[in-house]
């Protein structure tokens, strides 16, 4: 397998998985709904709300992990060096410049998010910025740039927002079940 064919398998896979779950998610919340007495309605009402959650985690996946990561972003007067890490990886790539995003934690990590290389972001966390030589914060860099352009990024942020969503209906029925429901 090439990089091509891993970039075509990611792809498809992202959208393989998100039609899967809109049936899953349907086809569970009706079968839970038969059960509690919902009626098919509940299954109506969560395949609509997955359709939506679908399209939210796949446009807008990466703002909610910077979000919830409390990244900030910044320019290139904020932390020149940073920033011309990864605008030099990027050119010598041949990728878009994503957007630079720091996390004030004092453990060492870094993190790309994004759908596409067009919409993409890296982040890293001040514990990782005051450890690490350039040299070494260009690794990382590097590595967390290949996951943009391999498309892992687009396919690990929808699984994960999908799993949430999973969690909170399965949570949601069984608050129901336990507070009067069944």
């Amino acid at each position: 397998m090439n990089i091509y064919s891993a970039i075509s398998a990611n792809i498809w896979k992202s959208y393989v998985i998100l039609v899967l779950f809109v049936v899953f998610a349907g086809a569970v919340a009706y079968v839970i709904g038969k059960a509690t007495g919902y009626g098919p309605s509940a299954g109506v009402v969560v395949f609509i709300l997955a359709v939506i959650y679908s399209f939210v985690s796949y446009f807008y996946s990466d703002k909610i992990v910077l979000a919830t990561s409390g990244a900030r972003e910044i320019q290139k007067k904020d932390n020149p060096e940073l920033f011309h890490i990864v605008e030099n990886l990027s050119i010598g790539d041949g990728m878009p410049m994503p957007k630079v995003y720091i996390v004030d934690d004092p453990a060492p990590n870094a993190f790309a998010t994004g759908r596409d290389p067009k919409h993409a972001a890296v982040a890293a966390t001040t514990g990782i910025l005051e450890r690490l030589n350039k040299a070494e914060l260009e690794g990382v860099l590097a590595h967390e740039l290949s996951h943009v352009k391999n498309y892992d990024t687009r396919l690990m942020a929808i699984t994960a927002v999908i799993v949430g969503f999973i969690a909170m209906i399965t949570d949601f029925f069984l608050r129901s079940m336990f507070w009067g429901g069944l």
